[in-house]
């Protein structure tokens, strides 16, 4: 049995693991800002992440093996809590993204097209901290999501007083109603309607991840011993054109494409740059991962179920 914080945890794949958590044995606290109560028989701390001196307050004496952090965006965030969690946990695990990736919003390296992206392409370790920029405007932060991750991965990696690894999670599929970005409710209203779905001229391959395998890789990091990134990802990268005619064969019916002009948004997971993850490093620590092709058909028939939209 180990002792175990999730912060945030009351939705999707994080409330999944705090529910595996638990029927694991594990003694679990979670920590959120009281808009989703735990499951019964889990400690519940009502706090805002964001006011150091009411985290400290909250925690008091308590000390853990792990804190999983599910809601960490900003250096500023990080920095609260690796003051606030200094000498209180032996391993801290973020859950980061692929987006730390993506060529459009930052200088990386250039991986040729088609090579899986390694953990190497962003080395928290070497990575630039601006504490100074507008990191509590919200409209800043959604245009900086990615920056904000690499950031306070940087942040947690020079953290005295625990090890630090961070989760780097592909885009996140699976469970019906519980996918609460409706990303994929997006193909499957779509193509049940005959409407066009909205692309690149050019659609690269992008990778995914089931809910649930993503909470059985959370968990799994827990109990490691490994420090630094780790990219959490299917076997198996996928265009937006593989997604949607695999939404098309469960609906019965045709996917229907436009090719975006220049600047127009387009329908989520075209993407136009290669940022395609390697699950590589998770594989040689000892995760197995599925292969996407084996849950999608059950993940696109799960949002079809859940949808207002006839599919006959």
């Amino acid at each position: 049995m180990q002792r175990i914080c999730v912060i945030g945890g009351s939705r999707y794949f994080g409330k999944l693991l705090v529910e595996r958590l638990q029927a694991a044995g594990h003694q679990v606290t979670v920590i959120n800002r009281g808009s989703t109560p735990p499951p019964a028989g889990v400690e519940h701390l009502v706090v805002d992440r964001d006011d150091e001196a009411a985290l400290t307050a909250a925690l008091d004496a308590r000390a853990f093996d792990v804190v999983v952090d599910q809601v960490c965006y900003t250096p500023v965030q990080a920095a609260v809590a690796a003051r606030a969690f200094a000498g209180r946990t032996r391993r801290y695990v973020m859950t980061s993204t692929i987006e730390v990736y993506d060529p459009a919003t930052a200088a990386l390296p250039a991986v040729p097209s088609g090579t899986p992206v390694s953990e190497e392409s962003v080395d928290p370790a070497t990575w630039k901290v601006a504490m100074d920029l507008p990191w509590h405007d919200d409209a800043y932060l959604e245009a900086h999501y990615a920056e904000g991750k690499r950031q306070a991965e940087a942040v947690f990696t020079h953290a005295a007083g625990f090890s630090f690894a961070t989760v780097r999670s592909a885009h996140v599929l699976g469970g019906g109603v519980r996918e609460f970005t409706g990303r994929l409710a997006h193909y499957a209203g779509r193509v049940t309607l005959g409407e066009e779905i909205t692309v690149h001229a050019k659609a690269l391959p992008t990778v995914f991840i089931h809910y649930e395998e993503l909470a059985d890789l959370l968990m799994w990091a827990t109990a490691a011993d490994f420090t630094g990134p780790v990219n959490a990802c299917s076997d198996g990268p996928l265009d937006v054109h593989g997604l949607a005619e695999t939404v098309a064969a469960q609906a019965g019916r045709e996917a229907v494409y436009r090719t975006a002009a220049a600047g127009e948004e387009v329908s989520p997971f075209s993407v136009d740059r290669h940022y395609a993850m390697s699950n590589a490093r998770a594989k040689a620590l000892g995760f197995s991962f599925s292969r996407t092709t084996d849950w999608l058909p059950g993940a696109v028939a799960e949002a079809l179920a859940v949808s207002a939209v006839p599919t006959d």
